[in-house]
């Protein structure tokens, strides 16, 4: 039921038949892991869906009922329509339409034509299909516009459902108003429009009423004569106007109304055609003219003959005019003629399968496939099962049926294939036992549309609905006869082909020397149990039996060399059949199979023994030519050793035993395990498999099998080597040492996949909204739900990311044992399940101009932003207070700043951060209302998670936070103050602005409910210009405020160098000479190159006591000197506050004299320096002597939530980027994503902690000690160079 539709009484609604076959869908599952822009969870989905479509529901309904759309009302619905179309629901949308909601919208008109009777039915009916067709269905097609593609249109499946739905109900047929004259001429065209739309299926039931009422409505205006002799009524239709043809006035087309007169004076706008009436009933004599007819098709109005009627009331005689049409006219109809051949020939083409070429069952289901798309979900889980690699109908066809289906045309080959043939792929690629077989005999030749085209013929007959049936008894004999020839001849074919098959195979498998004879059997058996146990190509007693898919069994060699010279198919039932499916038979098979009693082929011999034993009895005959070296395996012998259990291997191999522990004991003094190592490594040797070989020989000298994979992979991504450098450091040390110290690519690759993210499984207590529930998401498209392109870039390599959650985790169990570790130095039990509590820095920046000249690819952005975050603190509540079980010690560290969102983008571009970051903010959201539940150290542990976004800088937070741009009025982002205010009241300010602030402005900058100017409204929403969508915390990013106000006093020294403050109207040129002063005056003293931009290293080096004595030197005036020494000894006491991680620890003193300072230090600027900051102040000098105490008194510190480490994370990316430079800009992102993941985790750094260490002390290890242990200096020779940092 939908939201505006309540019917006071139960209605039973008629069905109509599915004018549609629906196309298969090819769909995955929706979720955040695989779409990560706004996809949400089934449920949330599906709820989504059920909202749209009963939006879509009530607009429908409340069309039919007389009402119109609101404004704006279309373009939702056609949203909603789109959305629909991509969800699960899109395959049913124009059935669902065509079944409820049209049968629910007919039924109010046929109940109003019902009400009325006799002549006001007729008045009635022309003013609802009036409504209907000008109103009604224009409205329809506009909302389901989305919907395209279709076999039936929303226009012709509405137009159908009137049809059947209302005028074939409203019974016009048993009305004698039907025979006058003057008709409603809305009801003529209703006629005739409705006749113009047909079924795809054929003409049905309900056409065939249409064409009764259209033989008694319409006929007498177009011209059509009835006589009824003795032939029957026959019906011809009169000439048009156009051909000059004088008609008497007893023809009675002056009674015709004017629409029908005069086609093109109202009724040209529609576009239809008029389809020349058939009869019902054609007299006999007129069957060769019948036949003539419909072998030129259906002819126009103009090229039909006239009939004329007589006076008087006489019968109506039947007359030709003899016109000889234009050639043009002719021209014009053969080609027309052709073009609907070839529709009609691809029409039949539609119904037909391109592989086996039997026509679609018409059974309900209507399944069909198409061979040129993709392959659907259920074959694709196979696939992956079966480990195939095919992913396109195509690929499956040309391996399966040997159809290359890639250059098909459509006017020649049909575009779809049946069920049929897809579950006979299915079957050969499940390895299920063969039920059916192939449904193609021989293959089906396609060729373009002729005149005696058998496909068309074929359909032709299906259709014809006339003409004299032929004899039943004849025709049954006929068939009867030439089916049976038939078969007998298809008989003897296969039979002649099966037997020089046969001939081939055993040619092939050429195994009368090695395998036995079922003539060697002891004991007769019957002929069906002999075929049972011999092969099925060279009929000898099963060697080594296999069991193909199809349940047929071979010997192994024999098989296997028919595969190989006559294909991948089955020798007995041509049933598609590969070596990887071959399987040994079941075990009951195999033990009757080896109690089988055979003679000895040898003269001298006539003992009997059973077929395991025939092996050890024939090696009593070597000298004999007949006995046969017997290979079956069958039964236990063909287990796999390591397969059976302790007890049978020890049973197996308890003679083999008895022998290594004799000969142990006599030569090696009972060492029976060097005997069997040594014996191993013999066999290794022999084989040519060498690296095990190595590997087990470095085992029995007691130098280990070399660096576990972990310690190779943090050696490659802490040296920044790529696969290739790797790979031939790899060999190198392994050729000069001899030693396989370095694990290959592979066992790295398999290392890799425990420490990122999507490893370890977790769950979410209520599970997260709009976040899909699955825990292997590794890493996913940043915009993979937008289109193919932003901006010319390919949304596959503009941004890729991790997972929110799936990264905190892969995060917390990198830190497990410092959890641990913290949990027991705090005397807390292991055992403790939380909740603990995790405080989560989160950081994001631009990078700067990131574009690389190598390699090639699309054109990308040249601009790049990193999200990351930092956990830095994680407490668990114990008892009544709050126990720190970890602390990061280096919160500004590169090394725990874990890479979150890596993007090509501009971080001004505010629509792409937003169409990036918003599913990384759902997330961020859906977390902190949820509790994580994950297994730590062995307990089922609970997490809940507190996230500050700290780490940005001033441009980065007013993008975020919608604010204006820098070189706005309001100077702060942290409160209301403008420039001017801040500039008359340096110091005391608090902070005012917040998130919910930001974006309650907003919407008041929005609406502007109180209707003001534009300065008015700028004023009251304080700068606020845009929808804030990235929560942050009201702080202050301590590096780029260092960076800020080294800029600034960078300024201050050139302008005290030249004596600003006399000269206030210096050009431009006065101040570069200052600038050039002292940079060059910097080199020599300080030896610090000048730079483009302020940087930190140079902001750190320039705001020493000794870059401020040098800089004095060129200052005149010594009142000048000390004024300057005085601010910049101010501005050191107070930045330790700022920087340090706990200041009330580090810096207790700088601490109390804060306030103090910082009013000296603005004294300083309203005094001294008046001429620089009169009316006017920086935002970083604003934010470090106004809002500093407070943001220390709220959060402890300032320094430790700062943006450095993803600031130092800069570098990081373009070495990975070039060590990872590939054509594919799409894989580098991912490389470096993940590259710089691994170079962040701890469980890597402990390792090269301790081989830092071991470089220092040098200490001797072991190499196959635990996560702790030192590398031993002497294993990885060439990397000790590089991997000094």
């Amino acid at each position: 039921m939908t939201r505006g539709f309540a019917p006071s009484l139960p209605v039973e609604f008629p069905k109509m038949g599915s004018f549609r076959r629906p196309r298969p869908r090819f769909m995955s599952s929706p979720a955040l892991s695989d779409l990560p822009r706004f996809q949400a969870a089934r449920q949330a989905l599906q709820l989504s869906s059920n909202s749209a479509w009963n939006s879509v529901q009530t607009a429908v309904i409340n069309v039919f009922k007389g009402g119109g759309l609101q404004s704006n009302e279309l373009y939702t619905l056609n949203e909603n329509i789109r959305r629909l179309l991509k969800s699960e629901l899109g395959s049913f949308i124009t059935d669902y339409f065509q079944n409820q909601l049209l049968a629910k919208g007919l039924l109010f008109v046929e109940e109003k034509i019902k009400l009325c009777e006799g002549e006001n039915r007729i008045e009635v009916l022309a003013e609802v299909w009036d409504h209907f067709f000008t109103e009604t269905l224009p409205t329809l097609q506009a909302i389901f516009y989305p919907v395209q593609g279709q076999e039936l249109t929303i226009r012709q499946i509405s137009l159908l459902g009137f049809r059947d739905l209302v005028l074939l109900k409203v019974q016009l047929r048993d009305l004698p108003l039907l025979a006058q004259p003057q008709l409603p001429s809305s009801v003529v065209q209703m006629l005739l429009i409705l006749q113009s739309v047909h079924e795809p299926t054929g003409p049905s039931e309900g056409y065939l009423q249409l064409e009764e009422l259209v033989k008694q409505v319409v006929s007498p205006f177009l011209g059509i004569s009835e006589d009824r002799g003795v032939s029957g009524p026959t019906y011809t239709l009169g000439t048009s106007a156009s051909m000059a043809v004088s008609l008497p006035p007893t023809l009675g087309l002056s009674s015709a109304p004017d629409e029908i007169q005069h086609p093109h004076t109202k009724f040209s706008e529609w576009k239809f055609k008029l389809f020349r009436v058939r009869s019902f009933e054609k007299a006999p004599e007129n069957a060769q003219a019948e036949k003539q007819g419909s072998s030129e098709g259906k002819a126009s109005l103009e090229q039909s003959p006239a009939v004329l009627d007589k006076a008087g009331g006489q019968a109506p005689a039947l007359t030709q005019l003899a016109l000889k049409p234009h050639p043009k006219f002719l021209k014009k109809s053969h080609d027309d003629r052709k073009a609907r051949e070839k529709a009609v020939h691809q029409a039949n083409l539609r119904r037909l399968c391109r592989i086996c070429g039997n026509p679609f069952k018409a059974d309900g289901h209507n399944r069909r496939y198409p061979v040129h798309g993709p392959v659907d979900g259920k074959t694709q889980v196979l696939l992956r099962k079966k480990e195939k690699k095919a992913t396109s109908w195509p690929d499956l066809i040309a391996k399966v049926f040997r159809i290359d289906v890639k250059a098909d045309v459509d006017s020649i080959h049909p575009t779809e294939f049946c069920h049929s043939c897809w579950s006979f792929m299915h079957r050969k690629f499940s390895g299920a036992p063969c039920g059916a077989y192939s449904p193609r005999n021989a293959t089906t030749e396609w060729s373009s549309h002729t005149a005696s085209c058998g496909i068309c013929h074929v359909a032709r007959q299906g259709l014809k609905r006339k003409g004299h049936r032929p004899s039943a008894q004849l025709s049954k004999k006929l068939r009867t006869g030439s089916d049976r020839a038939r078969e007998v001849r298809r008989r003897e074919r296969r039979a002649q082909a099966r037997i020089s098959s046969k001939e081939l195979m055993k040619k092939i498998a050429n195994c009368s020397k090695i395998h036995l004879s079922t003539r060697l059997l002891a004991v007769d058996f019957p002929a069906h149990f002999v075929k049972s146990i011999s092969c099925q190509i060279c009929e000898h007693v099963l060697a080594d039996p296999v069991e193909s898919s199809c349940k047929h069994v071979f010997c192994r060699i024999c098989i296997l060399r028919c595969l190989k010279v006559m294909g991948s198919y089955c020798p007995s039932c041509r049933y598609p059949c590969f070596s990887s499916d071959l399987e040994s038979p079941v075990r009951s098979f195999l033990s009757i199979l080896n109690t089988l009693m055979v003679k000895c082929p040898a003269k001298e011999c006539n003992e009997e023994v059973s077929l395991e034993k025939y092996n050890h009895h024939v090696s009593s005959h070597k000298e004999s030519s007949e006995t046969l070296v017997h290979i079956n395996k069958g039964g236990r012998p063909r287990q796999h050793l390591l397969s059976l259990t302790r007890r049978a291997q020890k049973h197996r191999l308890r003679e083999l035993k008895l022998q290594v522990k004799a000969f142990a004991d006599k030569e090696e003094g009972g060492d029976v395990k060097s005997v069997c190592l040594t014996l191993f490594l013999l066999a290794l040797r022999a084989r040519n498999e060498h690296r095990q070989a190595d590997e087990l020989e470095a085992v029995m000298q007691g130098r280990g099998s070399g660096l576990q994979p972990a310690v190779c992979l943090a050696i490659r991504v802490n040296t920044f080597l790529s696969c290739s450098q790797y790979h031939k450091m790899y060999r190198t040390v392994k050729a000069v040492t001899g030693r396989r110290i370095f694990q290959p690519l592979h066992a790295l690759r398999s290392a890799e996949k425990a420490l990122l993210p999507g490893y370890h499984p977790f769950e979410w207590e209520p599970p997260l909204q709009n976040v899909s529930s699955r825990t292997d998401v590794g890493i996913i498209d940043g915009l993979s739900g937008l289109s193919s392109a932003v901006d010319d870039y390919p949304v596959d390599a503009v941004a890729k990311r991790f997972r929110y959650d799936s990264a905190l985790v892969s995060a917390l169990m990198d830190m497990e044992e410092d959890i641990l570790a913290g949990m027991r130095e705090r005397g807390l039990d292991d055992y403790l399940s939380g909740p603990f509590t995790v405080v989560v820095k989160e950081s994001c920046d631009g990078m700067g101009d990131v574009g690389e000249k190598h390699g090639g690819g699309p054109a990308l952005p040249e601009k790049a932003v990193r999200f990351s975050f930092t956990v830095m603190h994680i407490t668990v509540a114990h008892g009544s207070r709050d126990v720190t079980v970890f602390e990061e010690a280096r919160p500004n560290s590169e090394l725990c700043c874990k890479p979150l969102c890596l993007m090509l983008a501009d971080e001004s571009d505010h629509e792409t951060l937003t169409a990036i970051l918003s599913p990384v903010v759902a997330e961020r959201e859906a977390m902190k209302r949820g509790k994580l539940r994950l297994e730590l150290g062995g307990v089922l542990r609970t997490f809940t998670f507190v996230f500050r976004g700290t780490g940005y800088d001033e441009k980065l937070v007013r993008e975020v936070e919608g604010l204006e741009a820098a070189g706005s009025v309001y100077v702060c982002t942290l409160c209301d103050a403008t420039r001017l205010e801040a500039s008359q009241n340096l110091v005391y300010h608090c902070i005012t602005r917040s998130h919910a602030d930001n974006l309650q402005r907003y919407e008041v900058w929005r609406s502007n409910p109180y209707h003001e100017t534009a300065e008015e409204l700028r004023r009251r929403v304080k700068g606020v210009s845009a929808k804030a969508f990235i929560e942050t915390v009201p702080s202050i990013d301590a590096l780029h405020c260092d960076i800020g106000n080294a800029a600034e006093f960078y300024k201050l020294f050139q302008l005290e160098i030249g004596e600003a403050h006399r000269k206030p109207g210096a050009s431009k040129e006065e101040r570069r000479r200052w600038q050039a002063a002292l940079d060059k005056h910097l080199r020599e003293k300080r030896k610090l190159k000048p730079v483009m931009r302020m940087n930190g290293n140079f902001a750190r080096k320039l705001m020493t006591k000794e870059t401020v004595a040098a800089v004095c030197e060129l200052i005149p005036s010594e009142e000048r000197r000390e004024g300057l020494r005085e601010l910049v000894d101010l501005y050191l006491k107070m930045k330790p506050v700022w920087r340090a991680s706990c200041p009330a620890k580090e810096c207790p003193a700088s601490l109390r004299q804060y306030s103090f300072n910082s009013q000296r230090f603005a004294e300083l600027l309203c005094t001294t320096f008046r001429y620089r900051y009169e009316g006017k102040i920086t935002n970083y000098f604003h934010k470090t002597l106004a809002h500093v105490p407070e943001i220390i008194e709220r959060d402890g510190s300032i320094g430790a939530w700062a943006s450095e480490g993803n600031e130092s994370g800069n570098k990081l990316f373009r070495r990975f980027r070039k060590m990872n430079a590939r054509q594919s800009k799409c894989y580098e992102m991912e490389d470096v994503l993940k590259h710089h993941w691994l170079y962040t985790s701890k469980y890597l750094q402990r390792f090269m902690n301790a081989h830092n260490a071991s470089k220092t002390s040098g200490p001797t290890v072991n190499s196959q000690g635990g996560l702790g242990d030192a590398l031993d200096p002497e294993d990885s020779p060439e990397s000790q160079d590089s991997m000094e940092f």
